[in-house]
């Protein structure tokens, strides 16, 4: 059988369903039979990334992805979308009207994973030690708006904020402020390796070839996790597939795995939709996956301006994502996806349809000598096969112009990374999944101090009026007046320019069950979900 699935957007600001209140395992699972499932995300214990699950350096949508099954953070956001709900808090909000204050109450009889007490110290000692240690991946900035972390007693935490910061509840809900046991993690240093601690569904176990690369990770039911996640299997493999997607597609034909996630090949996804008899069922689902460039306006040959917005008239969306991702992705005209409160059209309705004539005459304007010379850099491992494609149609669209004279260079990710934080690169592509649902954590964590790509771009409206303004404003629908104001400025001056967002797809054996939600739209992974049942012949 081949089936499939469309799981329709969840709207953000619309009520999550009502969830049960306390964790555990359900009939579905089979024992301690694992279900495997297959990434093309490669983790490694390096010189460049010693600490790559630590909460505290972590900022990735791999490492993310290992720690939401076994960091409890104190929100957590619910499966239908909308507001995050308490997780490992009793309950949580703002307690003044300028929402600069938030209490949390933890649940009662909180562990660690090995059965140690959890109390309200420790959640204080974890924030405080990511802010402390302010690791260059810039994750800490996910919690700059907290000024002092009070306690009162075993179970009230108290954040006094540094300014109003209404997005605050949802910054609880990611790995950054997780819950990590002082026992096992220094203060004022990260925790180098591939352990973890903490009290969330699974407790975790990696396995590494000699030259310290993940190869598979264990999930196994933490039997002390007290949340909001029904687990529906005892324990879940994640095998990391290097060679990419045709390696774990074959892995998942032989049955070898029993489902595939990020990141499928255009190619296997199209094969896979005009299938008329499975035993793989595909299910796409609406994404907030973005793909942009950034560029580095300090270096000499994009300085001016104009280059930047010549770029932003050529490059011609619709032609990169129909050649590359077919029916995969869609052409996005800001840094803000579609379907988010706030989104705007900004780079559309500033370059409109892809003009070369347009381009030249910015160029002419400037006195910017063509053809312009650099070099546009990608990795070629981190974010799916196709990006290789997807940067050589980049290029030849400049290059046809006359006007530019660009080269192109991919590198892995593991020093790509590295070399991009240490603006070692004029022009970059990127990839981007929400740290959170809404409009500011696809703006701020480009665009404010310290932000996550090192960008030296510095609009001081946006960074002193616009983003406070925005994290003002507790209803989020008007916050989108801040949000338009800030991509209109970025359309501009194009420190970034906005590719596509993405659709999700899996590919999961039909014995497989909860595999709809086994991924949501910020491309989460919620292994709880995973089951196994009868599959069809």
């Amino acid at each position: 059988m081949n089936r499939k699935t469309l799981v329709l957007p969840a709207v953000i600001g619309l009520l999550a369903p009502v969830l049960a209140a306390c964790g555990g395992s359900d009939s579905g699972s089979e024992g301690a039979k694992a279900i495997v499932v297959g990434t093309t995300d490669t983790f490694s214990a390096s010189k460049d990334t010693p600490a790559p699950f630590d909460p505290a350096y972590a900022y990735d949508v791999g490492s993310w992805n290992v720690l939401r099954q076994t960091v409890q953070t104190l929100m957590a956001m619910p499966n239908g979308g909308g507001d995050p709900v308490p997780e490992a808090a009793e309950e949580c909000g703002f307690t003044d009207s300028g929402n600069e204050r938030y209490a949390c109450t933890l649940r009662k009889d909180l562990k660690f994973s090995n059965g140690d007490p959890i109390v309200a110290e420790d959640v204080k000692f974890s924030v405080d030690r990511a802010l402390r240690i302010k690791a260059d991946t810039e994750v800490s900035s996910l919690l700059s708006t907290v000024d002092t972390v009070e306690t009162k007693g075993d179970r009230e935490v108290i954040f006094h904020l540094n300014t109003a910061d209404a997005t605050f509840p949802f910054k609880l809900s990611t790995p950054v402020a997780g819950i990590v046991n002082p026992d096992d993690y220094e203060k004022n240093k990260l925790r180098d390796g591939l352990e973890i601690s903490s009290s969330g569904p699974y407790t975790f176990k990696a396995e590494a070839d000699g030259d310290d690369a993940v190869t598979k990770m264990v999930f196994t039911k933490n039997p002390y996790y007290k949340g909001i996640s029904q687990l529906k299997n005892e324990k879940v493999e994640l095998r990391s597939f290097p060679d990419g997607p045709d390696s774990m597609g074959a892995a998942l034909d032989k049955g070898d795995i029993d489902m595939m996630t990020r990141t499928m090949s255009p190619e296997q996804i199209k094969k896979l939709q005009n299938a008329k008899d499975s035993k793989i069922d595909l299910i796409e689902q609406p994404g907030l996956e973005i793909r942009y460039i950034g560029f580095d306006v300090e270096k000499p040959t994009l300085k001016e301006k104009a280059v930047r917005q010549a770029v932003a008239h050529i490059v011609n969306r619709s032609e990169l994502t129909s050649k590359v991702y077919g029916s995969g992705a869609d052409p996005l005209y800001s840094m803000v996806p579609a379907t988010v409160t706030g989104h705007a059209n900004s780079f559309f309705n500033e370059y409109g349809e892809p003009s070369v004539a347009q381009a030249k005459a910015v160029l002419t304007a400037a006195n910017v000598t063509t053809p312009v010379k650099f070099t546009m850099n990608y990795t070629t491992d981190h974010y799916g096969s196709a990006t290789k494609t997807e940067f050589e149609v980049l290029q030849k669209q400049l290059n046809d112009t006359g006007l530019f004279d660009v080269a192109i260079k991919g590198e892995k990710w593991d020093t790509y990374r590295p070399k991009q934080r240490e603006r070692k690169f004029a022009v970059y592509g990127m990839g981007w999944f929400p740290d959170f649902p809404d409009a500011e954590t696809f703006l701020t964590p480009f665009l404010d101090k310290d932000n996550t790509i090192a960008s030296p771009y510095v609009n001081t409206r946006i960074r002193n009026d616009l983003i406070p303004e925005s994290r003002r404003e507790a209803d989020r629908l008007s916050a989108s007046k801040s949000f338009d104001e800030i991509q209109s400025i970025v359309a501009k001056d194009v420190p970034l320019l906005p590719l596509w967002q993405g659709k999700q797809y899996v590919a999961v054996r039909d014995d497989i069950t909860g595999a709809e939600y086994a991924v949501n739209s910020s491309a989460t992974l919620q292994l709880w979900e995973l089951g196994r049942g009868v599959g069809s012949d």
